[in-house]
């Protein structure tokens, strides 16, 4: 069976951590490695997309010459044999003639992610040169010839996991598998992709379908930590969290873990285990379906929150006002995070302000509306059950000198969560890990 690596842009980030990623990935152990783009590759992928869409022709092809000189060094470095170099060299010249291809003609959204892939796909061709130099055998598995969405634009789970048992079955004695995160194909065979951070995903589903005995995140940091390193002096990674503790931090804004990563391990109970490019030995954290001790466990922060208020015109919340409501929200397919309540008013946040405008136009039309921009929800997680005392005094004991917008407690028995104001954040952060943590 094999395990599931996955490694993200930092850690395939320069020829010298390229070749540094075979130390980690060669053994007798069969391994499945997913890799993500060479790190700024996806951004600057972004901005040759934003010059096409607006026709800027001239800026385009200065932005692709740029990343191609880039590649170009890289391939300099990273091989030492004339067949490899001129290989790689090859490489690099096809994908950028094929970028260059789209300055010739109309721009859609759809050839927008065949160039987003182009990313992936250099980077595990890359490193599987590199280990072929190496006399290192492995198989360049295309994680587009199994990794498909549905019209729904969620993964094909029955089609993946039939299609890459049928592409593993190709290669029986292989033990090295080398693919793509992040890119797929839509229903209709198009070039699609799981969106940012979707390289996440894509070794969690595959770890789903193949049954793996684990999957491995490699990351910059050592596992999952009980608060924001980047804003909080002292932090520590956890050692263990249980899945549904995992998803909630993951959702509410640790960075380490994409948020749709948990769901496919957990549906068919995979390990899931953050690891340590530059600490590889470090224990990192394991997320699996564990009874972990009661307590509070970590901190998250998710910024660019929306707050709603709505206020009904009755003195009392009619009977279908609630349903009212939510339909809004669900016609315009925008999730909500929190919500509170009140006699004559329902309060509630979103983070996404794609269709804020005519969320707010129908809500109008039942109700006084008010809303607040650039929030911040702040998510403490852990085995938090309401049935034990003490839990919510000391976060609000914690937050004792911070105006808070709103406090959820008790829909779920990992998760406190409060609103800030966003510029509020990190002193809410430094509150809550000295209260909380002791530091």
């Amino acid at each position: 069976m094999y395990l599931i690596l996955k490694f993200g842009g930092t850690s395939v980030g320069t020829p010298q951590r390229i070749k540094e990623l075979a130390q980690l990935t060669v053994n007798t152990e069969p391994k499945i490695v997913v890799l993500s783009a060479m790190s700024g590759t996806t951004n600057a992928l972004v901005e040759i997309c934003n010059a096409l869409f607006a026709k800027d022709i001239v800026v385009a092809k200065q932005k692709i010459e740029s990343l191609k000189e880039n590649y170009i060094k890289v391939v300099q470095e990273l091989f030492s044999k004339d067949e490899s170099l001129a290989k790689g060299q090859n490489l690099i010249t096809s994908h950028f003639n094929y970028i260059y291809n789209f300055t010739l003609d109309m721009f859609t959204a759809n050839e927008e992610k065949a160039i987003l892939a182009q990313g992936e796909l250099i980077s595990t061709a890359l490193y599987h040169y590199y280990l072929e130099e190496q006399d290192i055998e492995s198989v360049l598995l295309p994680a587009m010839n199994f990794m498909r969405l549905d019209v729904n634009e969620e993964p094909d789970l029955n089609f993946i996991e039939n299609q890459i048992k049928i592409e593993l079955a190709k290669y029986p004695n292989a033990k090295l598998f080398i693919t793509q995160g992040y890119i797929c194909r839509n229903a209709y065979g198009e070039i699609d992709n799981l969106k940012r951070g979707g390289s996440d995903y894509t070794a969690s589903i595959i770890g789903a379908a193949i049954r793996s005995p684990e999957v491995q995140i490699w990351t910059d940091i050592d596992g999952m930590h009980n608060n924001d390193p980047r804003i909080v002096n002292k932090t520590h990674p956890i050692n263990e969290l249980s899945f549904d503790e995992a998803a909630e931090l993951a959702y509410f804004g640790a960075k380490i873990l994409h948020p749709t990563c948990i769901l496919p391990a957990q549906k068919r109970n995979i390990p899931v285990r953050l690891k340590n490019t530059m600490q590889p030995n470090a224990e990192g954290t394991l997320i699996a379906n564990l009874n972990t001790k009661e307590g509070i466990k970590a901190v998250a922060a998710k910024d660019g929150i929306t707050a709603i208020n709505i206020k009904s015109d009755r003195m009392l919340l009619a009977h279908g006002f609630l349903r009212s409501v939510f339909e809004v929200f669900e016609r315009y397919k925008t999730s909500i995070d929190m919500i509170t309540t009140s006699e004559v008013a329902v309060s509630l946040t979103i983070d996404n302000n794609k269709n804020l405008e005519h969320i707010l136009r129908e809500l109008k039309e039942i109700a006084t509306v008010d809303v607040e921009e650039n929030q911040t929800i702040i998510c403490v997680v852990g085995q938090v059950p309401k049935e034990s005392a003490g839990y919510g005094y000391k976060v609000l004991e914690a937050l004792k000198d911070i105006p808070l917008r709103m406090v959820s407690y008790g829909g779920s028995p990992n998760n406190i969560s409060v609103l800030v104001k966003g510029d509020l954040k990190k002193q809410a952060l430094q509150a809550l890990n000295k209260g909380l943590f002791g530091y």
